[in-house]
């Protein structure tokens, strides 16, 4: 039977959102883990946290369900209503449930807390409670069967007090520790090209679309007049245009062009390097500043900002964000990345840029943001241990 607050909650809220088909096979023998998140940025950030329940003894086996439809890995979660709730607990029996970020469930965290499920969420920035937020009594005994509330820092949890989260169980741990963005580099290669490249300024243009290689080459010799052994490597987004850029920049811009297919090396003459999206690690490592293509003229970045912190690459990027809004507003708030809202002025700021110490600057804070989360990880842990010791999770 459902509560007075959760029958007033499903009539002011009206159609539940959520899969019917959250049931799908077997559950798997052994401790299951089961995480839920609202979208599948935070469905990737549970790659880190995964790795550290494995290696704690702590899960065996992983139910991912994401809000977001179709992303890879995960389920839809069941629509908020008691009979599909009940069938999704009664059918999977996880040991325990990881919730990120926010857009809580009352029915089915009800649901769960009806089976003295334990349940953590980490990450929380917005309750996302929509018609709940008016039924208080609803929301604290909502918030009564968490164990902790992990959020990211004082504006949500303030956030989540204003719709009845108790002070006892909040605490501000920080982000969820991101997967990392760490790429592969042939060492060798990297040792080789280093060794030819020597004290030359590089830097890289990566994923730039049809419609953004002029502004690209034009601020390449703008930033030359500067710094005259400045090295422009480029990968376009569809190695479909190389041939095109191997006629055009040596025929149109008047540039020394090499390609690294043709097993051509970017020798002192070289000035722009054309290359394929097959290396990415060996480039972001040679090149101290890199531009995001696609963020100016394009749909966004094709490649993930953390991908040149990780690198210690200082980012310049545009002002389209695409689909990696969430990373890029994070490492502007830092002063961990350089906008450049006209392409007429991306030559200026990469030969501003090639002063070392705003490099470093940059790289610096970019890195910070993109390896936090630890903390928010390491508080999932020991709490789920706490909980394991008085009170035994099912194994």
């Amino acid at each position: 039977m459902l509560s007075p607050g959760l029958r007033l909650y499903r009539f002011l809220r009206g159609a539940a959102p959520g899969g019917t088909q959250s049931i799908a096979g077997e559950r798997p023998a052994g401790r299951l883990a089961w995480l839920h998140a609202p979208d599948a940025a935070a469905a990737s950030a549970f790659t880190p946290l995964m790795a550290r329940l494995r290696d704690e003894g702590l899960a065996d086996h992983f139910l991912l369900t994401c809000a977001e439809p179709g992303v890879a890995g995960t389920l839809e979660p069941p629509a908020d209503e008691p009979a599909l709730a009940a069938a999704f607990l009664d059918h999977w029996r996880p040991d325990f449930c990881i919730w990120a970020k926010g857009g809580l469930r009352p029915v089915l965290l009800y649901a769960a807390a009806a089976r003295s499920l334990p349940v953590i969420l980490t990450g929380g920035e917005d309750p996302g409670l929509g018609a709940g937020r008016i039924v208080p009594r609803l929301m604290r005994g909502l918030f009564a069967g968490m164990s902790h509330i992990l959020v990211t820092d004082q504006t949500a949890a303030r956030a989540f007090l204003r719709v009845g989260a108790p002070p006892a169980r909040l605490e501000v741990a920080g982000r969820m520790e991101e997967a990392s963005h760490s790429l592969q580099v042939p060492e060798a290669e990297r040792e080789a090209l280093s060794r030819i490249l020597g004290t030359r300024p590089v830097w890289l243009a990566v994923g730039v679309p049809e419609e953004e290689e002029d502004l690209v080459i034009r601020a390449h010799l703008k930033a030359l007049h500067g710094a005259h052994r400045l090295l422009l490597i480029l990968v376009p987004a569809s190695a479909a245009r190389i041939p095109t850029l191997l006629r055009e920049l040596p025929g149109r811009y008047g540039l020394e062009t090499g390609y690294r297919a043709a097993d051509e090396d970017p020798d002192e003459e070289t000035q722009v390097y054309l290359a394929e999206d097959d290396e990415p690690g060996l480039w972001y490592r040679l090149a101290t500043q890199v531009w995001a293509g696609g963020s100016l003229k394009g749909e966004g970045p094709m490649r993930h900002p953390f991908e040149a912190a990780a690198a210690g690459s200082a980012l310049l990027h545009g002002p389209r964000f695409g689909a990696f809004q969430t990373a890029l507003e994070r490492l502007q708030a830092a002063g961990g990345s350089r906008l450049v809202t006209r392409g007429e002025d991306l030559g200026d700021v990469v030969g501003d840029m090639l002063a070392p110490d705003r490099c470093a600057r940059l790289s610096q804070a970019a890195w910070a943001v993109s390896s936090e989360g630890g903390e928010a990880t390491d508080r999932v842990i020991e709490a789920l241990h706490a909980l394991r010791a008085p009170k035994g999770l099912r194994s």
